[in-house]
């Protein structure tokens, strides 16, 4: 844990007990701070007293003695209106903040020139993010990983000087750090989501470019081109006079780091460099994973990593769960879990990484379908649906895929392995990518990409792949 002294003596009010709100309490009680929480379920309230946190419903505290309100991620800070106790807090001038602030704080106090690195971006935070741990684990770096990924920051080792943090920043986390100020600021992408929350795509990646914007002057703001809001991003960084490290996975850059051919290459004055290769890393399949592994080496190079070591660690990198997950293989056939693609735009990433698929979808639908993967149909030998989505998804694969309602992925995987195996071709893939929300059979996506773990394990002949 990081004892939170920075409000040593000082009142704070907590909102929501969940995982990293009941860290953040425990955190600051810890450091000396007069800790006061409050959640809208009774079961988190429970927690926290067990856990020795005071709690008082905070539309009933005197707000005069309240130095902050650390609101947990998921709180509303202003879209689509601010939640009462940020109101509350607001009325008493009291400052709203989250654990990534706390984080940031106490590393000041404790060291500040930390090789902090924090990551961003709409799609392959959580890869990234992973992935730059690992690269520095592998290096033999000591190196702590949390945030947004599922570990909170404050449960993390304290800073210091040889100790990196990676963090993973959703952009609700960012919206509560004010001062975030990374060695290594990453900001990967960006597209629009969580409007809900942000109002306007313009707000979302104006919350977004805070990551990079606050790198230290001696830092570096890692920053991909490759759309219109991040390429803008990295104009505005740069002209504060910080140090952009641009990427580009669609076209060469003559200052910066691209993917090309399965390269990364680092090109500055008119020279390149080639610092890695990605040929043969089943983990980084696809161009998406590019862009992720382009990001991850420009980071570490600013923190000292050579291309050798880089290499090695990209080679050794295991992937994450649920995120094009290699399974196990039954002869030549490839078993590959991509639960976390709960929509068709993830699918797409895993759908244009294969050429002969045996794909598994359904479940929940989302708004659109799967309509927008038409251009991927020709790659796929035949569909496995289920959940409530199979007779939508059966409809619009009608002429196009051949199919099957299976129902369920327990039947999926017994037909789709038997099909896959009887085809004859040189590399079929079994892949799980549903392109739509677990909730209708499982309870998160988790669950849904474990049972299709276990299923694939089950089936006689199969090897693991790690």
């Amino acid at each position: 844990m990081i004892p939170v002294k920075t409000f040593a003596g000082k009142t704070v009010a907590v909102f929501g007990l969940g995982g990293s709100g009941l860290a953040s309490a425990q955190a600051l009680k810890t450091g000396g701070a007069d800790v006061i929480g409050f959640d809208d379920s009774a079961a988190s309230i429970d927690k926290a007293r067990a856990a020795g946190i005071a709690t008082e419903d905070l539309r009933k505290i005197d707000w005069s003695n309240v130095s902050a309100l650390l609101l947990a991620p998921g709180v509303p800070l202003t879209h689509p209106q601010p939640h009462w106790s940020a109101q509350l807090a607001k009325q008493a001038g009291a400052e709203i903040i989250g654990d990534v602030e706390l984080f940031c704080r106490e590393r000041r106090r404790l060291a500040p020139n930390s090789p902090f690195v924090a990551i961003t971006g709409t799609n392959g935070k959580s890869t990234t993010t992973a992935l730059i741990h690992h690269l520095l684990k592998s290096a033999g770096r000591a190196a702590e990983l949390g945030g947004n990924i599922g570990t909170a920051v404050l449960t993390l080792e304290p800073p210091s000087a040889d100790r990196a943090h990676v963090v993973e920043c959703s952009s609700y986390q960012i919206d509560l750090a004010p001062t975030i100020d990374p060695r290594v600021g990453v900001f990967i992408n960006l597209s629009a989501d969580h409007l809900d929350r942000h109002g306007t795509i313009a707000h979302y990646a104006a919350v977004k470019e805070r990551l990079v914007a606050g790198v230290q002057n001696d830092g570096a703001a890692v920053i991909g081109v490759d759309d219109e809001w991040c390429a803008a991003a990295a104009e505005r960084v740069a002209a504060q006079g910080k140090n952009v490290v641009r990427i580009s996975v669609r076209k060469q850059l003559s200052d910066g780091i691209y993917a090309e051919g399965g390269r990364i290459i680092r090109a500055k004055a008119g020279q390149t460099e080639t610092i890695a290769t990605l040929n043969g890393i089943g983990s980084l399949r696809g161009v998406h994973n590019a862009q992720n592994a382009a990001c991850a080496a420009a980071a570490v190079l600013a923190l000292g990593l050579t291309p050798a070591q880089i290499q090695a660690g990209l080679r050794s990198f295991p992937g994450l769960a649920h995120r094009m997950e290699q399974v196990g293989r039954k002869g030549a056939v490839l078993f590959v879990n991509d639960s976390k693609a709960t929509n068709a735009d993830s699918s797409a990433q895993a759908l244009a990484s294969f050429t002969d698929m045996f794909w598994i979808a359904g479940g929940k639908p989302k708004t659109g379908g799967i309509t927008s993967l038409e251009k991927f149909f020709p790659r796929i030998r035949k569909a496995y649906l289920v959940g409530e989505a199979a007779e939508e998804f059966a409809r619009t694969l009608d002429g196009k895929v051949p199919y099957e309602l299976t129902g369920t992925i327990d039947r999926a995987v017994e037909a789709s392995a038997r099909d896959a195996a009887a085809s004859g071709l040189k590399e079929p893939v079994v892949l799980l990518s549903p392109a739509c929300a677990s909730f209708d059979q499982f309870r998160n996506f988790e669950v849904r990409g474990d049972h299709f773990r276990n299923l694939v394990l089950k089936l006689p002949g199969i090897v693991p792949t790690k």
